[in-house]
């Protein structure tokens, strides 16, 4: 498979970003609704081109256990995306005390089914079942969600060897950038947060694409210090609001990926969703900044159709 080290075929870097820019201040919004619009449009081309070539059509298989509120929604929204593009959807619930041999024999079954080109467990799995067991249980093929620990290692590795699938929500912060045309390459990036799924793949995605990274969390010394240094901040650890205006370099892009619901009287729900940056005032020394919600958000469930997209295509070009 191609891969972002290589030649970046996996960010489309000729394309331009729908940017909001506002007529009293000097910074643009990185619209990720629109943004993953035009990702999602294109994939469904594609679609439809593989569907009239090689008579295939990329199937995803969601694997829900329970029944949390929360990962229903998440389910629902990938399987109305999965329609809307063109994909052939597959769902399977199950109960939450199922035994992880259960969840297994789903896995392995979608895993033999040459209709599904990606399945994605949804997390978080109940406490009795081993996640990083069930994750690795799926194959390198059809890891849509890039965490397979083979995937992992290959991404934090440089060689032949690239991996299959990058996890989506950093795929999509990267995606943001190129195609709001954004300077990666010499930048100094500061990414906030060194989580397994956002934070330390996001670094390195970035580092493939010659920035130079800084990683850094709520014990670095300074942290405002380290931040200010930063021509693009990528904002990961899951503190409402903790990135201030004087955090900021002037004319910094910024892309924030927390949300983070916050108590607010004046909403019908009593609470409305903020990220990690302090929108309303780091937008005012920003260059670029994504909102909350409406930035990274939408990009997660357009990258997990692109991953796929790539993962049927890899099986056409295995045949």
């Amino acid at each position: 498979m191609r891969s972002l080290r290589s030649a970046t075929t996996l960010i489309r870097r000729t394309h331009s970003a729908p940017f909001h820019k506002s007529a009293s201040r000097g910074y643009e919004l990185i619209d990720g609704t629109a943004i993953a619009a035009a990702v999602r449009q294109e994939i469904k081309d594609e679609v439809a081109t593989m569907k009239s070539t090689h008579g295939i059509v990329p199937g995803l298989a969601v694997v829900l256990v329970g029944s949390r509120k929360d990962s229903q929604a998440y389910v629902t929204m990938k399987k109305k995306a999965c329609l809307a593009a063109g994909f052939d959807s597959m769902e399977t619930t199950l109960p939450e005390d199922c035994t992880q041999e259960e969840l297994m024999g789903v896995v392995d079954a979608y895993g033999a089914d040459p209709k599904c080109h990606g399945i994605l467990v949804q997390l978080p799995l109940p406490d009795h079942i081993d996640e990083e067991f069930v994750l690795d249980r799926i194959s390198l093929e059809k890891d849509v969600d890039g965490f397979h620990t083979l995937n992992v290692g290959r991404l934090n590795k440089k060689g032949k060897l690239a991996p299959t699938s990058v996890a989506c929500t950093p795929f999509g912060c990267v995606e943001l950038l190129v195609r709001s045309g954004v300077q990666i390459e010499g930048a100094n990036a500061v990414v906030v947060g060194r989580s397994n799924i956002v934070g330390m793949p996001v670094a390195r995605l970035l580092q493939d694409l010659n920035a130079t990274v800084t990683v850094c969390h709520s014990k670095t010394k300074d942290l405002p210090a380290a931040v200010r240094n930063a021509d693009i901040v990528v904002a990961a650890i899951g503190r409402a609001e903790m990135i201030k205006k004087e955090w900021v370099k002037p004319g910094a892009v910024v892309i924030d990926v927390g949300i983070n619901a916050v108590d607010d009287p004046t909403k019908k729900k009593g609470y409305k969703l903020v990220g990690d940056v302090a929108f309303d005032e780091v937008k005012d020394v920003a260059s670029k900044i994504t909102p909350v919600p409406g930035g990274v958000g939408p990009m997660t469930i357009a990258m997990l159709l692109q991953n796929t997209l790539l993962r049927a295509k890899a099986a056409v070009n295995e045949e």
